[in-house]
């Protein structure tokens, strides 16, 4: 059995793999994380190799308790990868985005994936049929963006992403519905556009926690897995096991 622990933003998600299948998954906060951890090995005592990929909001205390328990593969610019790595500096990679793309080689190999990533920030990574990572793009996810309307404004709200009746807002609130969740929707059709005119016959993969929320509205034919991440963390652990 494999631990993945993906420490993201703003929640931490544990899960529990028996070779590719999920038997446990659980998001808990910072505060609760070491209790959690102990709990799923009072529940799962034959777990014996654990993964962490944290964007920095986990303390070297926390992971350091996870060690206690079972080996210990830390994910860095430094860890094996099945593909070809051509991004020209490795080391500022997230190893989010690490694993998104390794779920997307295993998903189907030697074909072109875009993978989009709708978390606190809109990843885009491309991965082609010859199995070479190349890049992609870093945008403002939906709640940063009403974030931001709030925080730098005088007088706007703060408001959370809704459905839209018209893309034509007649109150304020309305507006700002339309500015963001119109546009991101406007933006994730023309990239992915901009995409499907270079590389042919492309996979798109949404995922992340505004996935579904967002996969309604977007006109291109896309594959929604929340689950994606997680996977591609498991399979990083068993690549990085040899």
């Amino acid at each position: 059995m494999n631990l993945i622990i993906d420490a993201g933003n703003t929640r931490i998600k544990l899960a529990v793999f028996k070779q590719k299948e999920i038997i446990y998954q659980a998001t808990v906060g910072q505060e609760a994380f070491v209790e959690s951890i102990k709990q799923v090995f009072q529940e799962f005592p034959n777990i014996k190799d654990a993964i962490v990929s944290s964007v920095g909001s986990l303390s070297r205390e926390q992971i350091n308790v996870v060690a206690v328990f079972c080996k210990l593969h830390e994910l860095s610019h430094a860890s094996k990868v099945p593909f070809k790595n051509s991004y020209a500096s490795p080391q500022t990679l997230g190893v989010d985005r690490l694993a998104l793309v390794t779920a997307a080689y295993y998903h189907n190999p030697h074909h072109n994936h875009l993978v989009v990533d709708a978390g606190t920030c809109i990843t885009y990574d491309i991965i082609n049929d010859f199995d070479e990572y190349l890049g992609g793009a870093i945008s403002p996810g939906v709640q940063m963006r009403y974030n931001a309307m709030h925080h730098e404004t005088a007088k706007l709200p703060l408001l959370k992403g809704k459905d839209l009746l018209d893309f034509i807002g007649n109150t304020t609130e309305n507006c700002m519905h339309s500015g963001v969740i119109n546009g991101i929707t406007l933006e994730l059709d023309g990239v992915i556009n901009q995409y499907k005119q270079r590389f042919k016959d492309l996979t798109v993969i949404l995922t992340g926690g505004d996935a579904q929320f967002l996969s309604k509205r977007v006109k291109n034919t896309i594959f929604a897995d929340s689950k994606f991440l997680l996977k591609g963390l498991n399979y990083l652990l068993e690549y990085n096991k040899h």
